[in-house]
């Protein structure tokens, strides 16, 4: 996805959630506020973006985001719950009445077996609404995952309030 199209996306994303007068809260890993910095590099960005976290280790998403050590020590940083944890933990620490979550591996480095690199976990939530989550898995270098990941993010935020 080109740095354009991306430009789009977001734009989209601002246009539903401000007609929806809905504030969004990132929560973000392997994206290290990507997606936020593509977000408030949008005018106008102010009246539906209310803030982001860039929760990189396993410290700052128990100390920020409240993921619970179980679900690290149980699943991984980099795993559906993790990502869901951080999307809930989003809202309860914003003002904000959507979030979107990223956690995964960009590599080159980390991966396994399990989890090869290029895999990433999202997930949404929503005040007054199920939490939804999905797993990708991208291919690439570290700035084509990311990229990927912060553009999946984004529409996964349209597919969720649609």
């Amino acid at each position: 996805m080109s740095s354009s199209d991306l430009d789009t996306l977001v734009q989209e994303v601002g246009r539903v959630l401000k007609q929806r007068d809905l504030m969004l809260v990132t929560a973000e890993s392997c994206t290290g506020g990507w997606a936020a910095e593509r977000i408030t590099s949008v005018a106008g960005s102010s009246d539906w973006f209310e803030r982001g976290f860039i929760a990189y280790t396993n410290i700052a998403k128990r100390e920020m985001l409240d993921v619970k050590t179980t679900i690290l020590s149980r699943y991984g940083a980099v795993s559906e719950q993790a990502a869901r944890a951080m999307a809930e933990g989003a809202l309860a620490h914003s003002h904000a009445q959507v979030a979107v979550a990223v956690t995964g591996l960009a590599g080159p480095g980390g991966g396994t077996a399990e989890k090869p690199v290029g895999t990433v976990y999202f997930a949404w939530a929503g005040k007054k609404r199920d939490t939804t989550s999905r797993k990708q898995l991208f291919t690439g270098d570290r700035q084509a995952v990311r990229r990927q990941s912060v553009a999946a993010a984004l529409q996964g935020l349209l597919d969720f309030l649609s």
